[in-house]
Parts: structure tokens; C-alpha cells; sequence
């Protein structure tokens, strides 16, 4: 049987179709200290970024600079455009990464952004000529090498090869292109230096960047290391401008006169015209025909979703009233924005508060992520999950109605100061265990088990007693009984939160929760984030260092003057349990649940907990291998992406 002539097509055209994907990483540090808004650092900090934004003499695409005159007040910028693209691009894109590293590290000290063709870097200490390999951003392609033994010799020749010729390079170009062929495969590769390291930095960068394939891209067709002084690429299609340097590797087609020894050169012309206008003819056909493929499988797709939505009859809800329960969206009824959309409070005509979550128009995800989050949670009744009331939808409007609760998000209790001091061990450990048998009952109670995905402290909601539900299941993934793990090449998740093996290569499982619920209960023990350390280190190993020395005190919070400090060892412990970077020795649920009702058992020793650099903005990450490009992100096919957003859910 032969498949669909659309089907056919499509995989053909495929293979020409490469759309340009979008990379924002932004690593805040802060072991250097913040600064104050109005401040000389950031006065010198505007004063760089506006040369950089002003600047119209970056030919090569390096630009450094400094201002300032004493260690507290000193500034220096570093930014690199990728060596293929034109000047105005390069202006284009440090303009809008200056834009976004402020915003997302906005009185640190110093930070680094990784954008799709620029980087942009800041520091009050010196940075010029340094060459650092940390941090670092991978992303891979999702398809496979169909032959290792062939590809694996081949990349290393081209890397090896471009690695050379860019170190070779001068103070302001560092910068190489080729390909290789590997069978039926060509690879095509891009690297990358700071022009300001040395030939032999340079090198050892791109050496150290290379080493990292066989832990985050081993046999994919394309992927990309990014580092602060150095980036290669490499993917199975020509994804960048070609450049002169480029013809050292490409050996230049010679036509055999042995096949035409008669033709005139009249007659070669027209051949050539004739063939140049059949094959441009063919290509402008296939194009058309793709984009009207695309557009009718969107709206098709688009509709089955909705369909799909509105079967779930009984909790399909009248938009007028909800429109009038929140005053037609008065920004004064507002609880919260992020990525996905608004979330406003209203009021039924009985009395009744709700919470009505309503899509942006503009999100890209909204309809995937709408249809989980009403298909999931109308399968679910427990204390302590947040509880859907309903769905609306009409017209471009899409809207998720929730019970109210007052109490806001555990994040906006936890973490502030003056709120915690309210927060007191009896309410914590409260939190804890309701946290806990809102996730048991997900993972083994519910009619299909659930790995919620992005359990962190936004998305606990805290009620009039402060007991926690668990919300925000727009990520969350149902498994068929018995199924006890899975993989994606979509990482979607929040850094500082995701399971080791599920933000490096996109496995997930009932124990990938277990890690997230860890750090929760850590955050909760501690009242810190776990992105309020510097990317050397996080809550994680805080804990485990002073797990270790014997001074676990160290990590409690100085606001719980009053409980069982016994009970809250335990619950430390219990969180370094979960942390465990080995998947089999996180305890489940219920020994979790078991273990923080039952003194008399004996708890066995944690080990060290898995370390990775999380992002300190705290932000959603999605970075999809297969880009349709997460990636982002991220943590994507490179045919990458790494795209950035932040939710804040306030039901």
C-alpha cells in the first residue's frame, strides 16, 4: 500500500525546508554582587550598551569596550556577532540582546546572553582577552545519524579542520566554515572564536566545547555548543552564508568535455537556459504546493483540537458570563501575566470568586497546551489540586476557569521577607505533606497516572487554610497504566527544578516529579530559591555541603524560630533523597509520604546530588531537539531552538 501523495511530497520537500529558529539564553551571575539602579555601574553599564546599539563600525563583528575607573564602578562588554552574517544584522541583533539581558539580569553584576546570531557579555571584573568555557548551551537535532561508523570520522576531520583555520585567525576574526562529506550525508559546520583570546585559547576552547558532543548531541545530525569564547554548529544543511573561506574545503565542479565533444557553444546555452528555467519552474510549484499543505494541515489540525476540547460537554461554560464576572477583563481584576496569558479574578452572579485564565491570541502553544490543560485536569479530583471548573471557548477567545484562591502562589509567600515571618513550620510542613499527596495521587490514584513536568513554587497555590494545590498542567503528560517512564525531544520544564536526565536528554518519569518535589522541599525548609546562588552553585549543593559537615542548621530558615527542628532535619533529608542524581535511589511517593508520617523507619544516607547550571532568571525553558525551532529550548533541532518565557500563575 502507498502512502498518501501528500505524505510523499511533504517528506521530499522536507529535506529543503529549513526555517530560521530563534536562540535567548540569558545566564545571570551572582557571586560578583548586584548593583543599584541608579548607580555609576549601571550609568557606565547604559553608557557601553548605547556605543554598542550606536556603533557603525563593527565590520568584523567584535566589539569590546570599558568604562568606569575604580573596581566597584569599572564595566566591561564584550559582543560577537556570528562571522557570516552583514553589519546591519549584527547591529540588529546586539541591539535587542542588549535589551533582553537587562531585563532579565537587572542589577547583576555580571551576566552573559546567547543569542541566534550574536552574544553579548558584561562584568566589573576583567573579561577582555580571558578565554572561559562556562556557561555553556547545548542543543541537538532530533533526527539520528543513520551511519555512526561513517558520520562520527567525518565530523571530527570537519571540526578538527575549522577549529584550525579559525584559531589561525586574526584580533578580529576568528571564524570558519566548511563541509565534509560522510557517506551519503554532508556536514556542514561553523566555529567560532572571541577574536581577543589567543590562537592557542581559542583551540582549547573550541577542544573543550567538542568534548561535550558525546553528553548532550552524540549521533544527531546537527547541534550546537555555545560557550562565552567560543561556538561551533554543524547540521546536515548549509545553514549559514557561504564566505570566502569557505572554498578551502569545497572542491569546485569541472564539467568533462568528453560528454558533449559536438555541441556548439550556442547549443550549451540554450541547454542550460532550458534546464535552469524546468528546475526553477519545479521548486516555485513545490514551494506553492507546501505552503497550501501547511496552511490546510494547520486549520485542520487547529479544528480536530477544538472538536477534541468540546466533547468534554459539562464543563463547556457561557463566555458572557464569565466576560461580566470579570468586568469584560478589568485590568484591575488582573492576578497575573506570563507567556501563555492573563489570569483574572471574577465573580458569578451567586457570589462564587473565580479565577479565569485567558489565552493570548498571540500564544504560539495556546491551543496544545489548552487542550492538555482541560483533557488532564477534567479527569481530576483531589484537595490538593487546583479544581477547573470549566472552559470556554469562543470565537479566537479560549478561556480555563478555576476555583479562586486566595492565598496566591507559595512563591510569593515563601520568598518574601516579610510574608515568611508568617510562614511558620506547622504551615510548612502542612505544605510539604499536601504537596506530596497531591503528586501521589497524580502518579498512582488518578484514572490515568500524570507526570505533572513543571512543579515548582509558582504553581502551588495556597488556599484560606494555606493548604497547597498543585497547579498549571498546560506540560503535564498521562501515561497508560503501568508505563513507568517515556522520552520527548520537546524539553519543556523550569531550570533549577528538571530532573538531570530529563533536561539532557529528555527522559522523563514519575521520578523526574520526585526530583522537582526535592527542590521544593528544600526551598520550603530553607526560604531561599534555588536560583539565588550563583551558577557555581545552587541550593542543592549548599545543602549537601552542609548535610555533610554535620551544620544542616546552616540551611534552615532563620524565620523558623519555633517547631521541631527534628522535623525539619527530616524533611532535609528527605529532600536530598529526592535530588539523588541515580533515578533508582529517589524514593516514590508513597515511601515519601511514608517517611514524613512514620518516625520509627530509618532513612538511608542521601548521596550527592546531580549538578547543572540552571538559569537564574527562573524562566520556562523549552528547547526542542527537533526544532521546530526547545529548545530554547535548551536546554532546540538546531534546526535549534532555546525560546524563554515566564509564567506566574496566581489562581
Amino acid at each position: 500500500m502507498h502512502p498518501p501523495r501528500t505524505l510523499l511530497f511533504f517528506i521530499f520537500f522536507s529535506n529543503f525546508l529549513h526555517l530560521p529558529t530563534l536562540i535567548s539564553a540569558q545566564f545571570c551571575m551572582n557571586n560578583l554582587g548586584n548593583y543599584t539602579a541608579n548607580s555609576t555601574y549601571r550609568a557606565n553599564l547604559n553608557t557601553l550598551f548605547s556605543s554598542l546599539n550606536s556603533n557603525t563600525s563593527i565590520t568584523y563583528g567584535f566589539y569590546n569596550l570599558s568604562a568606569g575607573q575604580t573596581s566597584d564602578d569599572k564595566v566591561t562588554a564584550i559582543s560577537l556577532c556570528r562571522g557570516d552574517i552583514s553589519p546591519e544584522d549584527c547591529r540588529g541583533c546586539i541591539r535587542n540582546s542588549t535589551t533582553e539581558i537587562l531585563e532579565a539580569c537587572p542589577n547583576q553584576k555580571e551576566a552573559i546572553g546567547f543569542y541566534e546570531t550574536c552574544s553579548v557579555r558584561f562584568s566589573n571584573r576583567s573579561i577582555s582577552g580571558l578565554m572561559e568555557t562556562q556557561p555553556t548551551v547545548h542543543m541537538a537535532n532530533e533526527e539520528n545519524v543513520t551511519d555512526v561508523n561513517q558520520f562520527n570520522p567525518a565530523l571530527q576531520t570537519l571540526l578538527s579542520r575549522l577549529r584550525s583555520r579559525a584559531a589561525a585567525g586574526n584580533s578580529t576574526r576568528k571564524f570558519a566554515t566548511g563541509n565534509e562529506s560522510a557517506g551519503f550525508e554532508t556536514i556542514y559546520g561553523l566555529v567560532q572564536c572571541s577574536p581577543d583570546i589567543t590562537e592557542q585559547d581559542c583551540s582549547d576552547c573550541v577542544v573543550a566545547a567538542v568534548r561535550d558532543i558525546p553528553f548532550c548531541c552524540a549521533g544527531k545530525l546537527g547541534a550546537r555548543v555555545l560557550k562565552p569564547s567560543c561556538n561551533f554548529r554543524y547540521e546536515n544543511y548549509r545553514f549559514y552564508q557561504p564566505t570566502p573561506d569557505e572554498a578551502q574545503s569545497v572542491q569546485p565542479f569541472t564539467p568533462d568535455p568528453a560528454m558533449a565533444p559536438n555541441l556548439t557553444k550556442g547549443k550549451n546555452r540554450r541547454t542550460i537556459i532550458i534546464v535552469v528555467v524546468s528546475i526553477a519552474s519545479v521548486l516555485l510549484a513545490l514551494v506553492i504546493c507546501t505552503i497550501v499543505y501547511l496552511r490546510v494541515e494547520r486549520t485542520s489540525k487547529k479544528v480536530r483540537t477544538m472538536d477534541e476540547i468540546s466533547s468534554v460537554e459539562s464543563f463547556n461554560l457561557d463566555f458572557e458570563t464569565i466576560r461580566l464576572s470579570t468586568d469584560d477583563f478589568l485590568e484591575e481584576n488582573k492576578l497575573g501575566e506570563g507567556g501563555f496569558g492573563s489570569v483574572y479574578k471574577g465573580t458569578l452572579g451567586d457570589g462564587e470568586c473565580i479565577a479565569v485564565k485567558r489565552l493570548s491570541s498571540h500564544s504560539k502553544q495556546g491551543d496544545v497546551e489548552f487542550k492538555n490543560e482541560v483533557l488532564v485536569m477534567a479527569k481530576l479530583h483531589h484537595r490538593n489540586l487546583v479544581k477547573l471548573l470549566g472552559f470556554c471557548l469562543k470565537g479566537n477567545e479560549r478561556l480555563l476557569i478555576y476555583e479562586f484562591v486566595p492565598n496566591a502562589s507559595l512563591d510569593q509567600t515563601l520568598f518574601d521577607r516579610t510574608k515568611s515571618a508568617n510562614l511558620d513550620w506547622d504551615k510548612r510542613s502542612k505544605i510539604i505533606g499536601g504537596i506530596a499527596k497531591g503528586l501521589l495521587y497524580l502518579h498512582e490514584d488518578s484514572r490515568h497516572p500524570i507526570i505533572h513536568r513543571d512543579l515548582k513554587a509558582s504553581n502551588i497555590l495556597l488556599d484560606a487554610e494555606m493548604n497547597p494545590k498543585i497547579s498549571d498542567f498546560g506540560l503535564a503528560r498521562l501515561f497508560i497504566l503501568d508505563q513507568t517512564h517515556s522520552n520527548t525531544s520537546r524539553v519543556v520544564g523550569t531550570f533549577g527544578y528538571m530532573a538531570p536526565e530529563y533536561a539532557m536528554h529528555g527522559q522523563f518519569s514519575f521520578k523526574s516529579d520526585v526530583f522537582s518535589f526535592g527542590v521544593l522541599v528544600l526551598e520550603i525548609v530553607s526560604g531561599r530559591r534555588n536560583t539565588c546562588f550563583s551558577y557555581e552553585e545552587d541550593l542543592l549543593t549548599y545543602a549537601w555541603q552542609n548535610w555533610k559537615a554535620g551544620t544542616p542548621s546552616n540551611i534552615i530558615d532563620q524565620n523558623l524560630r519555633n517547631g521541631s527542628t527534628s522535623d525539619m532535619m527530616r524533611c532535609m533529608h528527605i529532600g536530598l533523597l529526592c535530588v539523588q542524581e541515580a533515578i533508582s535511589e529517589r524514593p516514590s511517593m508513597a515511601s515519601i509520604l511514608f517517611m514524613l508520617s512514620s518516625y520509627s523507619c530509618t532513612l538511608p544516607l542521601p548521596s550527592k546530588p546531580s549538578i547543572f547550571i540552571h538559569s537564574n532568571t527562573g524562566s520556562i525553558v523549552s528547547y526542542s531537539r527537533h526544532i521546530n525551532v526547545s529548545e530554547a529550548q535548551a536546554l532546540t533541532p538546531s534546526r535549534n531552538e532555546l525560546s524563554v518565557s515566564e509564567m506566574s500563575p496566581r489562581l
